[in-house]
């Protein structure tokens, strides 16, 4: 994996990120730090990259269990320490799975699997970091599920 950051200019603490994928994002700083609050900072893109890494595997896990998963958000708070190195010390998960007759088990068993087995941000982060989740479970109504034989004889 590769990477690149440039600083954008002598009049602030902007950082254009570009990934070896070939996509670009913008950092900043706060303003008591010389920046000027025009992107997430570097550490907010961390817990980003965190909650996307671990949502991911909750997704494809719960897909690979037959769930009829049809979306996913994890909430993020973290608290870090306050003097530095300024690393995180508690990041909490709170899930929000929606689907069709998902099982609880199954999404605890994902979230589960995420934290201790695939999510390699969320466990490189363990090492400084106490970790804790949950999660919920909204039934989505709007359609049948795509598990369902449907009774249309066509």
């Amino acid at each position: 994996m590769e990477a690149k950051v440039s600083w954008t200019g002598t009049s602030g603490m902007s950082f254009l990120a570009e990934t070896g994928s070939g996509h670009a994002v913008l950092m900043d700083g706060a303003p008591e730090g010389g920046g000027h609050n025009l992107a997430p900072r570097p550490m907010e893109m961390v817990l980003l990259g965190t909650g996307g890494c671990s949502a991911y595997d909750v997704v494809l896990i719960l897909r690979k269990g037959k769930q009829d998963v049809r979306g996913c958000e994890v909430k993020l708070s973290a608290e870090r320490a306050s003097t530095e190195p300024k690393v995180f010390t508690k990041i909490h998960f709170h899930f929000v799975v929606t689907g069709r007759n998902l099982k609880p088990n199954l999404v605890e068993r994902a979230i589960a699997l995420s934290h201790e087995k695939y999510c390699s941000a969320s466990i490189m982060l363990a090492k400084t970091a106490e970790m804790s989740h949950s999660y919920e479970i909204i039934e989505d109504l709007t359609l049948p599920s795509e598990h369902e034989k449907s009774s249309d004889p066509e």
